[in-house]
């Protein structure tokens, strides 16, 4: 099937990709953005490539990515997949996602089996006073089948540390396209908003790593929750984390982030 372009991208749009042979997959989904193809796309769109290699009694567990090159969200996107390793319990894929013959990012991703084991959750979730239904929207045009509210003490932020989002149109039961939603979500925003800085600054997704602990109902509110480290050297490290509204945790997540001064205009 073709690449093609909708007039009002879902979900599935988003994460939907087609298999050109076994371990190349294309994008579908094309959209006119005059900025640059959103990191969360790439990386959503490479665990699913990376999923449909792996057996179906196997889950994501783990993704890391390296954002090398901008990319265009109005050009398909390729997905080549190397098979690492199938274990017993874990397999393993390395992933190059490439427009015009130049690769724009590369993941490795882990897939797992269901294990029993005790369940510990150490940390509680944060807490966050006023109901989502409530709070303000945060627009995001290029959050295709997403709902996104604004915590409170969070109006009026370029980059918003703690929000509430809820997806719309995932399959209940497919823990890859499940996964994948999260992981769209997952650059959502950065760590920037957190910080005191005099001059504006302008953010980049250098590398991003996200674990998945925990099933949650994706069509039920979950709150990220960003919290910045270190800024050196023209590089923002920032940890999150997001939960379900019972305060189960469902993934976490790290980023490094390149952020500079953003360029004055000219008088």
């Amino acid at each position: 099937m073709t690449t093609r372009s909708v007039a009002a991208p879902s979900l599935r749009d988003v994460l939907l990709l087609d298999r050109i042979e076994p371990d190349l997959f294309r994008s579908r989904l094309l959209y006119r953005d005059e900025k640059t193809l959103y990191g969360g796309q790439i990386a959503a769109q490479a665990l699913v490539a990376a999923g449909r290699t792996a057996g179906d009694d196997r889950s994501p567990n783990s993704l890391h990515l390296y954002y090398l090159r901008a990319g265009s969200a109005s050009r398909p996107t390729e997905y080549r997949v190397q098979r690492d390793r199938d274990g017993r319990a874990f397999s393993a894929r390395r992933v190059e996602a490439v427009q015009d013959g130049k690769v724009i990012a590369t993941a490795s991703c882990s897939f797992g089996v269901d294990a029993g084991g005790p369940d510990v959750q150490v940390t509680a979730a944060p807490e966050v006073t006023g109901d989502p239904e409530d709070l303000p929207v945060y627009p995001g045009p290029r959050m295709f089948g997403l709902e996104c509210r604004l915590a409170p003490g969070q109006g009026g932020a370029e980059w918003p540390t703690r929000f509430w989002a809820r997806a719309v149109g995932v399959q209940a039961g497919d823990r890859l396209m499940e996964a994948a939603t999260l992981t769209y979500l997952s650059d959502r925003s950065n760590g920037l908003g957190a910080l005191d800085l005099a001059v504006p600054m302008v953010p980049a997704s250098l590398d991003h790593a996200i674990w998945f602990h925990r099933r949650v109902d994706l069509s039920g509110w979950l709150l990220m929750d960003l919290v910045p480290h270190t800024l050196s050297a023209e590089r923002l490290w920032y940890t999150g984390t997001i939960h379900d509204r019972s305060g189960s945790l469902a993934v976490s997540l790290a980023q490094e982030l390149l952020s500079r001064p953003r360029p004055t205009s000219p008088a």
